[in-house]
């Protein structure tokens, strides 16, 4: 079931890379960037997260909290932290109920073979908690510039 611009957040509370529960919910009166990513430490996800990393200051600038959403253990979570040197918080999501509850885990296929994964997504959250845009038509070396030409109104 996939969600659309317009409609509320489906709330939810997951472990950051820490252990520590962060509560979307809790965010109101920023925008946040939800993306929701198939596995820590793989090329693709890597190069999105170091677009985002490096771009932090600009979506500071647009009041946005950027939230990463991945299948991954919190301590996979904090070696691809450490590693990357990323700059946002990383939500361990690994019974995947809430990529279920945003439409991202569907049936995939790659390399002839079929199983449910994270289908790449980013939802913008706006500051009532509303989804403001969805992102899923994007190479994931482009993707910080696809969200900072939306806020820019590109």
């Amino acid at each position: 079931m996939a969600i659309d611009a317009g409609q509320t957040a489906p709330d939810f509370t997951l472990n950051d890379q820490d252990n520590t529960p962060v509560t979307l919910s809790a965010l109101r009166g920023k925008k946040v960037l939800l993306y929701f990513y198939p596995r820590a430490s793989t090329p693709g996800c890597t190069v999105q997260a170091q677009g985002l990393r490096d771009t932090k200051a600009e979506l500071d600038a647009h009041n946005v909290v950027v939230l990463g959403i991945s299948p991954d253990t919190p301590k996979k979570l904090t070696n691809f932290i450490t590693k990357q040197a990323l700059n946002f918080t990383l939500l361990a999501d690994e019974d995947h109920e809430v990529c279920e509850k945003y439409g991202v885990w569907q049936l995939k296929k790659f390399m002839g073979r079929e199983n449910m994964g994270v289908v790449r997504t980013s939802f913008l959250i706006d500051e009532s908690g509303k989804l403001e845009h969805v992102f899923n038509k994007f190479k994931t070396k482009d993707h910080h510039e696809v969200v900072l030409d939306y806020l820019n109104g590109k």
